[in-house]
């Protein structure tokens, strides 16, 4: 059975880091492209992150680059997304996802909250 488990979200202060989690069953990370996404109250999800299976180059929306950092354990099969300077602005749902044979999301996890307050 194909999962993908989020974990890792909080309450941070805001310049504050979390680093989330996401740990895969029932496949191999490595061999997927894997994304986080997020979603704050009353917006659409976001797609801020991406590492593909192929070439380690990742992918990071404009909102986040140069703060968070996606990064894969092959041999624990997990990916991390590293969350530093956080921003009020980054509260919200992060979710991870697998991207599938045929170029879509197909396995995503239930989710970790995210909330940046003072």
């Amino acid at each position: 059975q194909v999962t993908v488990v989020e974990s890792g979200g909080g309450l941070v202060q805001p310049g504050g880091s979390l680093r989330l989690s996401c740990a895969a069953s029932g496949f191999a990370l490595s061999h997927y492209a894997i994304g986080w996404f997020r979603q704050a109250p009353g917006k659409e999800r976001e797609g801020i992150s991406c590492i593909s299976s192929s070439v380690d180059w990742p992918y990071y929306a404009d909102s986040v680059k140069g703060r968070f950092t996606i990064s894969r354990d092959n041999a624990k099969n997990t990916l991390y997304l590293q969350m530093n300077s956080l921003r009020p602005e980054d509260t919200g749902v992060y979710y991870c996802a697998r991207k599938g044979d045929y170029d879509e999301y197909d396995y995503w996890g239930q989710g970790t909250q995210v909330t940046v307050s003072a």
